[in-house]
């Protein structure tokens, strides 16, 4: 591999190299596999398109659309090359364009991100102009900025300021990024505007729970217990021990809509706990499945597993697992199984999951949950 990066930058960039010779290098590039196959070929490739001139920022900035990760960290490293080099010779940039770039939102925000960078390094009053319409924008990178630069802003104004208040909640409603929203929320609270997380985020709070089934040596999460073969919310069933367990509906009074399994059935170890809830999405769509356990956890959507992992006592964190799923018009299934095992330190002790249904950006996408009746925590134990 050493060998072949450095074949790679002894290539010597064929003079008056046209436009239309960059599609290529790029494609060669884009090639590269995620174990690395084809490096060789995307090195010899990176070398040329590096050399180029700045005729070849918006069709490397293009190129990230439909990029993999490791593409786009090539792809990266040859613009900042050219950049740094265009600059160094001072040459301008092609300012018009890489607007018209990133006020298309259908281009990779990464790229977006890119583009408005370099516009600020040529005009840097350009940020009072363009900032403020990112507010909304589908580049997460560019909202959090436009966000973070108006929440300033208000929290400039007195505390009795209505403008302020209207300010901060949409700003609020706007950011997708959980420290930031916190941040907001907490200064609404600070000037009597309480935020209804529940509301904000979407979180579902109405579970049918069933457990425990057993665990013991992390047996569990491979194993098909009966929730997975079929819900039957009025079936009785077998549990660890042997002893019978049931379905009893649970809606979790945490403002984040954390279901805490340790008061909702019992405070047990190497267990594996389910809850299941019917969703109503008005229309068939794509969304994601945002959850957060800090132990292992599946999750199957309308029967589907759509996400899984064996991961145990990480940190329990907000849409700290994603999963892309469908859903159809009218009725839909989620059945989440969060397992516990063994370990007896402190820290090791939660057992609670949170989920919630978004779109790619994690907006809350419109569902109606399905009410459940609701009994007293440890009805399952």
């Amino acid at each position: 591999m050493r060998r072949l990066f450095a074949l790679a930058f002894l290539i010597v960039v064929v003079p008056g190299l046209r436009a239309a010779d960059i599609a290529p290098l790029i494609a060669q590039i884009k090639s590269v596999g995620a174990d690395g196959a084809g490096s060789g070929p995307a090195a010899a490739a990176w070398a040329q398109l590096s050399k180029l001139n700045a005729d070849a920022i918006l069709p490397i900035m293009r190129a990230f659309d439909d990029a993999s990760p490791r593409a786009a960290n090539w792809l990266r490293s040859a613009l900042d090359a050219i950049v740094e080099r265009e600059r160094a010779a001072k040459r301008a940039l092609p300012v018009a364009d890489l607007e018209k770039f990133l006020a298309d939102k259908r281009h990779n925000g990464q790229a977006r991100r890119l583009a408005y960078e370099l516009i600020l390094a040529g005009d840097p009053g350009a940020e009072k102009r363009m900032l403020p319409t990112f507010v909304d924008d589908p580049s997460l990178e560019l909202r959090f900025e436009a966000v973070a630069k108006a929440f300033e802003a208000a929290k400039a104004l007195p505390k009795e300021s209505d403008e302020a208040k209207a300010t901060m909640r949409k700003l609020v409603q706007a950011s997708r990024d959980v420290d930031q929203v916190e941040e907001i929320a907490k200064e609404l609270d600070g000037r009597g505007e309480p935020i209804d997380f529940i509301k904000l985020y979407g979180f579902i709070t109405q579970w049918h729970l069933c457990g425990t089934f057993d665990n013991t040596g992390g047996k569990g999460f491979a194993a098909s217990y009966p929730p997975e073969k079929k819900v039957e919310l009025s079936a009785t069933v077998p549990g660890k021990g042997g002893k019978e367990v049931k379905w009893f509906g649970h809606a979790t009074p945490d403002k984040m809509g954390a279901v805490d399994l340790n008061k909702a059935i019992a405070k047990e170890k190497n267990c594996v706990a389910y809850g299941f809830t019917v969703i109503d999405s008005p229309e068939d769509r794509p969304v994601e499945i945002r959850a957060a356990s800090a132990t292992a956890l599946k999750i199957f959507v309308n029967g589907q597993e759509t996400f899984g992992r064996e991961v145990y006592h990480q940190t329990f964190a907000t849409d700290s697992h994603i999963a892309p799923a469908r859903l159809k018009k009218g009725k839909n299934t989620i059945l989440i199984k969060i397992c516990q095992n063994d370990q007896k330190e402190p820290w090791a002790q939660e057992w609670r999951f949170q989920l919630r249904v978004t779109d790619a950006l994690g907006t809350p996408v419109p569902v109606t949950v399905e009410p459940v009746e609701s009994k007293k925590e440890g009805a399952g134990s």
